[in-house]
């Protein structure tokens, strides 16, 4: 197995004004992305990675310019790795409302000439996914062979077979779920409610007064940060073991190794998220729920998607994407008598399985693009 070495991000500029299901538009906006492999003849191998909370394009390889630069999810793109490369066309898209190229908060507003900051609006999974279409099609690529995430990613391969099912043919969501449960949008608000009282927000508008609001990143990653991680796993990895000898009887120093963790965790984000991207990507993830315009019936939902083939991979130990969660959308692909295979993975990482290594799940992940390789693009 090898890594797709040095890769450079492109952009695609749009002129035509996107509809946001908030009912505002989006004009003149650009998305970076990044393509790994060849688009073989018939343009049929292509397969669109989603991304989910805090990455982005980059998928897989390396920046020649930035030691450390490797791709979210490299160990499982690449040549000879589960998604191979060598036989897959493989695009990573930046969505909008992002901080990480395509437009987003941080860039101007055509209407101002000042940085969107708070004024960006709000933004969808749906909104992200007709996004994605369009730049797909000015690719030249009529149908993807497959549209894959995990977590968000996933909602956003879900939304893909429900906006846009003549436009790809699988459909692999990982650790996902079709809706958040209340205490999952409690955590989200708990971490936005940290940004936004944070002095340094200044309503979403700190780009003006030259600080960021890294206080309230901080705490809204060491947040979201624990609901990624098993309850085994971080007593396996921390335990109650302290950061020094002796304990310090203090209430504000760190006496535990997990909160050094934490902390780390947390200062590492706030140098590189934006924290009205933050909010948007959260609220994105509150929003998602195509149920809702069904009178709450999924199965009725996924009509849309009978054309469709699908991939529904959760972990045994994620209680943030619970496995009963995957297994919603089984029954309801199961009652439209959609085509799936369904794997539950005794993984003691938690919801962040879905970035590792695991033998098992990348098992599973090329066995299934070895089956589209052999059945469709042979």
């Amino acid at each position: 197995m090898g890594s797709v070495g040095f890769v450079s991000p492109q952009s695609m500029r749009f002129n035509e004004p996107l509809p946001l299901q908030s009912g505002a538009w989006l004009t003149d906006y650009t998305l970076v992305y990044e393509t790994y492999g060849t688009l073989n003849a018939d343009r049929s191998n292509a397969v669109l990675v989603c991304h989910a909370l805090n990455a982005s394009h980059h998928v897989a390889g390396e920046y020649a310019d930035q030691p450390n630069s490797i791709g979210w999810w490299d160990n499982l793109v690449g040549p000879g790795k589960p998604l191979d490369t060598n036989r897959f066309f493989v695009i990573g898209v930046n969505n909008p409302g992002s901080c990480f190229g395509s437009t987003g908060p941080m860039h101007l507003n055509p209407g101002t000439g000042r940085p969107y900051g708070a004024d960006f609006p709000v933004v969808t999974v749906e909104d992200w996914v007709d996004a994605q279409a369009r730049l797909v099609q000015r690719l030249g690529i009529t149908q993807l062979a497959a549209v894959l995430g995990g977590s968000l990613g996933g909602m956003q391969a879900l939304a893909w077979t429900l906006r846009y099912p003549a436009r790809l043919r699988h459909c692999m969501a990982v650790a996902t779920a079709p809706n958040l449960s209340a205490q999952n949008i409690a955590f989200n608000e708990v971490a936005r409610r940290a940004i936004v009282t944070d002095p340094d927000f200044h309503g979403g508008h700190f780009y003006a007064h030259g600080v960021i609001p890294k206080r309230g990143l901080r705490v809204a990653r060491m947040i979201g940060h624990i609901t990624y991680l098993s309850d085994d796993s971080m007593e396996a990895k921390f335990g109650r073991a302290l950061r020094d000898s002796e304990l310090g009887y203090t209430t504000q120093d760190i006496e535990f190794q997990i909160e050094s963790y934490l902390r780390y965790q947390g200062d590492k984000f706030s140098e590189y998220f934006d924290a009205n991207t933050y909010l948007l990507i959260t609220r994105a993830l509150d929003y998602f729920d195509p149920a809702h315009a069904c009178g709450d019936d999924l199965t009725t939902a996924f009509k849309a998607a009978r054309g469709n083939k699908f991939l529904i991979v959760s972990f045994t130990t994620d209680w943030r994407f619970s496995p009963a969660r995957s297994r919603e959308i089984v029954k309801a692909l199961v009652d439209n008598r959609i085509g799936l295979s369904y794997a539950e993975i005794d993984a003691p990482h938690g919801h962040d399985a879905f970035l590792l290594e695991d033998p098992r799940y990348h098992g599973v992940m090329r066995a299934y693009f070895e089956r589209i390789a052999a059945e469709e693009l042979a």
